[in-house]
């Protein structure tokens, strides 16, 4: 049966692609306190977009951090109900002179919204708003519709877990849809069936009590940065096999089949270094690309400092040096474990010659999703309406901190529909999203709430 949502997207296309821009100027980096405002300001963006787009209420409601947004359109106590999640705040810009255009105020070039958060998260959950509106203009909802947009994704969720344990009967539902994730291509389009989980921290390494001339000094006194060069080193092997005791002693190793599945994804290797810009891949010895990505924990350096950055050269032996390091956890690990065994790793590793200090930032849990729940199904079919075949099932590689709390807290599932593109640039310079991509996306949503209602 037809229905009238896609005369409705074409009739307002343009207001809609205008609307996600006003978004993206706002720039609401939750990570810098100097932008609090802007979150407030985002916050109070968001539910204003959300009462115009059709909810029949929506505030913006304190957290013990940045605020969050809360939305909802109940058409019928009785029908089953779709939480959407999503987030207002972005990661920060830097380096900002690798960018091509400011990354607040975004910019159109064949085709694509370049910008800071046009992919993750702010163009993505307003696929969502979009679709309600089509849905409540046209009086077809099926479903009721109710809206979590935190303000704390890109620093860890720190306060969300408890708003969300506050908050069970404001934002009960039937599932929970998210679209905070990538699909492998608008021609092979996919559905994450699940995200990885994160440890995140910060080393320390200090030697001298001060920075000292390093021809006098050279030799006779630990460097930092040298010293946490070979730390970070030897983290891996030569298969780059991660070498810390006890990181792989809890992960569920997938088995042949999803192995499979997930080996029968198009890839092109060339093109996939083509884009990069890379000569030859790296990674875990004994894995395809798309396991190392999706099925396999991993360990990467950040940030690395220390010494003297500026122009011209000063020969200076460091008294400090640091590092931002992440961990990618995939179902069974811990975080909190995960982050207990880091820390002491890189503190009993160290030489009598420096001290180390060594610190959580934040963390969260892997999350998997049943490919046979009626959500996912609702969620498959949705995308085989509007993409004209069935999407591939495959893990996702980034993380999603508040998931396993949401799942938790609210004993329902999540069903991940991303349409965003690996090459997004995500938490890079130059971040952009598909003007397709977005279209596409409002016109797939609706479809989900109702197979989910008549499932």
């Amino acid at each position: 049966m037809s229905q009238p949502w896609n005369e409705y997207l074409d009739q307002n296309k343009d207001r809609f692609l205008n609307e996600m821009l006003d978004l993206l100027r706002i720039p609401s980096i939750s990570a810098k306190t100097e932008h609090k405002a802007d979150m407030e300001r985002c916050a109070e963006a968001v539910k204003k977009s959300l009462l115009e787009a059709g909810c029949d209420k929506a505030e913006v409601m304190a957290t013990d951090g940045h605020p969050a947004v809360y939305g909802e359109k109940i058409i019928d106590p009785a029908k089953p109900t779709v939480l959407v999640y999503g987030h207002y705040d972005v990661q920060p810009p830097e380096p900002l002179e690798l960018w091509t255009n400011p990354p607040f105020e975004p910019t159109i070039v064949d085709g694509k919204v370049f910008a800071r958060g046009s992919a993750d998260d702010k163009g993505q959950f307003y696929m969502h708003v979009k679709a309600l509106e089509i849905l409540s203009k046209t009086n077809t909802m099926t479903t009721n519709i109710k809206f979590l947009i935190e303000g704390e994704e890109e620093v860890g969720s720190p306060n969300l877990g408890k708003f969300v344990s506050a908050n069970k009967d404001l934002l009960k539902a039937d599932v929970i849809l998210i679209s905070d994730s990538s699909m492998l291509s608008m021609e092979n389009p996919s559905l994450d069936t699940g995200v990885r989980g994160l440890s995140y921290i910060q080393v320390e390494v200090t030697g001298a009590n001060r920075d000292l001339h390093s021809g006098t000094y050279g030799g006779a006194v630990a460097n930092p940065i040298t010293i946490l060069a070979q730390m970070i080193a030897s983290c891996h092997d030569e298969n780059n096999h991660i070498t810390i005791p006890g990181f792989y002693d809890d992960v569920v190793v997938a088995g042949p089949e999803e192995r499979e599945l997930i080996n029968k994804a198009p890839y092109d290797e060339k093109e996939y270094m083509d884009e990069l810009g890379v000569k030859e891949l790296w990674g875990e010895k004994g894995y395809s690309t798309y396991e190392r990505t999706g099925i396999r924990p991993t360990i990467e350096v950040n940030g690395i400092w220390g010494g003297y950055t500026g122009e011209g050269a000063k020969t200076v032996l460091p008294s400090k040096a640091y590092a931002k390091i992440s961990a990618r956890l995939v179902p069974n690990q811990s975080s909190d474990k995960i982050t207990e065994i880091l820390l002491n790793y890189f503190k009993s590793i160290a030489p009598k010659s420096v001290e180390v200090k060594a610190e959580l930032h934040h963390g969260g849990e892997p999350y998997m999703t049943p490919i046979d729940s009626k959500g996912y199904k609702a969620a498959a079919k949705a995308v085989e309406t509007t993409f004209g075949k069935a999407p591939i099932p495959v893990r996702g590689g980034g993380s999603i901190p508040i998931c396993s709390i949401l799942e938790k807290e609210l004993g329902i599932k999540i069903i991940f529909m991303g349409f965003g593109l690996d090459n997004d640039n995500l938490h890079s310079p130059n971040e952009k999203y598909n003007i397709e991509n977005y279209y596409k996306g409002i016109e797939t949503i609706p479809y989900f709430h109702k197979y989910f209602s008549e499932a």
